[in-house]
């Protein structure tokens, strides 16, 4: 099993106990821990703490408890843009949202709908512009929304559908929502999803 950050961090404190202890000298910490921060699996962390008193092998390497992760994160990015000039643009169905998208609308309409989206990574941002046009954002309501830009002569704006009930999941996906609209409109729907996602803990 691959080894994580965080139990390469647990058997390197491990380490550094026991050079407080005078159990190891300060040049073997260094070696082992150049072994500790290499290892790439759980079984490469065991040989620095085998002969060390009192330490429980499997118990110190076992991996470390996972956050909540929800299997709507990973993906390779789609396209970072979205603009509609004189005309209309959409994305929605099955695509990957890139942790940073642009939609521009200038006398047009662009429509972005997130219900069954991936996100390439948990904290996304979204950048509006509308200029004598519309752009309409809608948002599963079972991930976290920062709803965060200005209305010059126009309307930057966050709507509830009325079914819109769930709550967030922790670890669920982040989108902060910005920008600007001047004569125009941004609106960000949160309406419910069809399909519930996965979370793995």
């Amino acid at each position: 099993m691959r080894a994580s950050d965080a139990d390469r961090e647990r058997v390197a404190q491990i380490l550094h106990n026991a050079l407080s202890e005078g159990r190891i000298t300060v040049a073997e910490l260094e070696e082992r821990l150049d072994t500790v921060y290499a290892a790439k699996t759980l079984v490469e962390l065991e040989p620095p703490i085998a002969d060390l008193p009192g330490v429980s092998v499997g118990k110190a390497v076992a991996p470390a408890p996972s956050h909540a992760v929800d299997t709507r994160i990973g993906g390779v990015p789609g396209s970072q843009a979205s603009i509609a000039v004189m005309s209309g643009a959409n994305r929605k169905g099955n695509w990957v949202v890139p942790p940073s998208h642009t939609a521009f609308a200038f006398w047009g309409g662009v429509e972005i709908d997130l219900r069954n989206a991936r996100f390439a990574e948990r904290h996304s941002t979204i950048t509006a512009v509308a200029i004598m046009g519309g752009i309409d954002i809608v948002v599963p309501d079972d991930i976290v929304v920062d709803v965060n830009g200005v209305g010059l002569m126009g309307a930057f704006e966050s709507q509830d559908h009325p079914a819109a009930t769930a709550t967030p999941p922790p670890g669920a996906p982040t989108v902060k929502i910005t920008g600007f609209a001047f004569w125009g409109g941004v609106t960000v729907h949160r309406k419910p999803r069809k399909q519930q996602p996965t979370i793995e803990g």
